[in-house]
């Protein structure tokens, strides 16, 4: 017998409900390995970045290029111990200890220095720190920071800081001078270095910090001109190579806008601290009244006529004043 029409309709709907059905177990089938290889994927190549934890947008600083070696004859943690006792006493009452003035003779170097007149550098020290009330400060254990900001003229301000575990020290001076050499200046001493040229990032990280932390306290601008005085009785550049626009510690980074003037004014200052130098043949107590000649006047129109009509003028500047400041260290 034939089958009839509705008989022949249920069968194709059978068909038709069995197919759908293996298409959809098919399909979920499909989801579940694309979906397995997609996690698959993010394990090994990480997650995608619509869903990555937001990447930090602090600059970074050049890695410190300081070398313990710079440092000659470290001091013996052991000599340093009795540094202890002070932490929290008044300065004044630190630098009238015996042992404390013995350590200061081997760490201070012995030669002449101009401020207000000339004097010899551990009495200009003395000037400073002499019944001071600031407490002596000791970080971590073994950084330790003994300053004064009560010179008697011309805002001197100095510091002795010593790392007791490295037994490396350096002292500071800040001041302005007043006999037309480049003002405000900060000094940075010690006997231990013979270095011939120096930059800020050759000197120890934690140094860099409190540097940083005591210029903040005392009002001294962090783009000052900058001098060291080594244990071979001579002064030289201690050349800005920080970057302004990438600060270590950015809750002191400048406005939005600034710091590239910064790098700037900073090339600027190293520069003329540089010429200084030359033309006093870095002796330690050098005024402006010995320097003489204006071939620097000429060189600055050079560059100022040049970096004129480049693309970036700031950063044209930056680089000229540089490699100036570079072939003025080399002929020392």
């Amino acid at each position: 017998m034939r089958p009839s029409r509705a008989s022949f309709v249920k069968i194709n709907v059978a068909y038709l409900v069995a197919f759908a059905a293996l298409f959809l177990i098919s399909a979920s089938i499909l989801r579940l390995n694309a979906a397995g290889n997609k996690s698959e994927n993010a394990q090994e190549s990480g997650p995608p970045p619509q869903s990555a934890e937001p990447q930090s947008q602090e600059p970074q600083t050049s890695a410190s290029s300081y070398d313990k070696t710079i440092f000659q004859k470290p001091i013996p943690s052991g000599q340093l111990a009795f540094l202890n006792q002070f932490a929290g006493s008044p300065t004044n009452d630190v630098i009238r200890d015996k042992q404390f003035r013995k350590l200061m003779h081997n760490v201070i170097p012995d030669c002449m220095f101009h401020y207000g007149r000339d004097m010899m550098l551990p009495d200009a020290l003395d000037k400073v720190l002499a019944g001071s009330p600031l407490p002596v400060q000791i970080r971590e254990g073994r950084y330790v920071m003994v300053s004064g900001r009560s010179g008697p003229y011309l805002a001197g301000r100095g510091f002795v800081w010593i790392d007791m575990q490295d037994g490396v020290a350096l002292g500071g001076f800040y001041f302005r001078p007043t006999n037309g050499e480049p003002t405000p200046t900060v000094t940075i001493f010690s006997r231990q270095l013979k270095e011939a040229s120096l930059k800020m990032s050759q000197l120890p990280p934690a140094f860099a910090e409190d540097l940083s932390q005591w210029s903040a306290e005392s009002n001294v601008a962090p783009v000052t001109s900058r001098y060291t005085i080594t244990g071979n009785n001579k002064k030289i550049l201690l050349e800005h190579n920080e970057d302004y626009c990438a600060p270590a510690d950015p809750t002191r980074a400048p406005a939005e806008g600034d710091c590239e003037q910064m790098n700037a004014d900073a090339a600027d200052i190293d520069l003329n601290a540089a010429y200084y130098l030359e033309q006093t043949h870095h002796a330690t107590n050098g005024t402006a009244w010995m320097i003489a000649g204006d071939d620097q006047v000429a060189w600055i129109r050079v560059r100022d006529d040049t970096c004129r009509v480049g693309p970036d003028p700031l950063r044209c500047h930056i680089r000229m004043t540089r490699e100036r400041t570079h072939a003025l260290i080399s002929q020392q």
